[in-house]
């Protein structure tokens, strides 16, 4: 069986590396290198265990300051664009009790299965990420949005994760690097079980290891278009020529909404733009935490990657804009400042910008399309948790193209 992978981000290569295992002849297009949309530069935390969907029905109170404010992490620039507009409708309509439980429950199984899948790879394969599994603090600034976070870690201890909430104190003991931020938490909720790696490691490893057994890679090749026949795609046209499969699998972010439209699938999908900055923080570095930390009011991630930190946040729904904004790396580096304590100098920050692709509850996309050919697969739409959910997604996606194998 031959597959067709396009995307080379972590979610496709994942994708790849499960099909390669399956025994399928494997080729993966993109038109960029791997890992070169929203995987490289991300916030580099596997958040297992704290799977909150951003449509969650506390942002109904928080709407008005986080869009009115020039400091909010959240960003909408409406564009001349009916699917923006659908999206953010399906969106909002999303953030309700009722629908973030349900996607809560499901998320948090897909990130059991992700997990295992990408601890089996490592095992493996050994690949060099950087990896380290520390823990995570989240920290909360008011007492009102502690006692929100610890309603919502019961509901995700009910479905096995162990977390706790605990004091400023208890953090500071936990992570000595936020003592400078101490008198600004309310509190923390604490998981002992997170992870942090760095995808774009991940990415290039997995790259070399698909290569070597035998799967094709054709990198810089733009999807120009498909060649159908009863039903079916015989073959997906490029730049760099026509590639034939007997199965397609679109895993290019939000990059896919366009590609599935030319076969007639409408995608809930949308980017979420975010961004990061990268300095050195070599050992020792009092200011550099050993732990993941999230600050949940500035929406801003820290993760140790060996001798660097990844710091990375925002969310801005401004349609395809892959600009670095300086306010926003500003900001980033004003959060280093506040919570660590760290005067980072400019120069030494490596910023970064990624699509995010977003469906509006925060579930992803991983089966047979609904609607256009019968050989076409989805694999798109896992927002800011693409690195915590590509295994899982991946190894679901493997098993019902078996299970259609073994059907048909």
């Amino acid at each position: 069986m031959d597959a067709c992978v396009m995307g080379a981000g972590i979610v496709g290569l994942a994708t790849a590396y499960e099909l390669q295992r399956q025994g399928m002849r494997v080729t993966v297009i993109d038109q960029g290198p791997v890992g070169g949309g929203a995987s490289g530069g991300n916030g580099a935390q596997l958040s297992y265990s704290y799977v909150q969907p951003l449509a969650d029905p506390g942002l109904w109170a928080q709407l008005p300051k986080l869009l009115l404010s020039r400091e909010s992490p959240l960003q909408l620039r409406l564009q001349w664009d009916p699917h923006q507009w659908r999206w953010a409708l399906q969106f909002l309509a999303a953030c309700n009790s009722a629908t973030s439980r349900r996607t809560t429950e499901r998320l948090l199984a897909l990130a059991v299965r992700s997990r295992a899948g990408f601890e089996a790879m490592r095992a493996r394969e050994a690949l060099s990420c950087d990896f380290s599994d520390t823990g995570k603090l989240v920290l909360y600034g008011t007492p009102e949005s502690l006692a929100a976070a610890e309603r919502q870690m019961e509901l995700q201890r009910a479905w096995g994760s162990e977390q706790a909430s605990i004091s400023a104190q208890r953090c500071v003991e936990l992570e000595p690097a936020l003592a400078h931020h101490a008198a600004h938490i309310a509190g923390a909720i604490h998981t002992p079980s997170e992870c942090a790696a760095d995808c774009q490691k991940v990415c290039e490893g997995l790259h070399a290891l698909l290569a070597r057994r035998g799967a094709r890679f054709e990198l810089g090749a733009q999807v120009q278009g498909f060649d159908l026949a009863q039903g079916r795609i015989a073959a997906v046209r490029t730049s760099a020529g026509p590639i034939q499969a007997q199965r397609f699998v679109l895993a290019l972010g939000s990059g896919s909404v366009a590609v599935a439209r030319q076969l007639g699938v409408r995608l809930p999908v949308y980017p979420i733009k975010g961004y990061s900055v990268t300095l050195d923080a070599p050992d020792g570095a009092p200011w550099a935490p050993r732990m993941n930390v999230t600050h949940a009011g500035r929406k801003v991630v820290f993760a140790r990657l060996g001798q660097r930190l990844r710091v990375a946040g925002m969310a801005e729904l401004v349609g395809h804009d892959h600009s670095i904004s300086p306010a926003r790396i500003d900001g980033l580096r004003a959060t280093v400042r506040t919570v660590l304590g760290h005067e980072a100098p400019a120069d030494a920050l490596r910023p970064w910008t990624g699509m995010r692709p977003a469906t509006p509850t925060g579930l992803p996309i991983a089966g047979r399309a609904d609607a256009g050919p019968a050989n076409l697969w989805i694999n798109t739409g896992h927002g800011a948790l693409g690195f915590t959910l590509a295994f899982g997604t991946a190894a679901l996606l493997a098993k019902q193209m078996q299970q259609s194998t073994a059907h048909a």
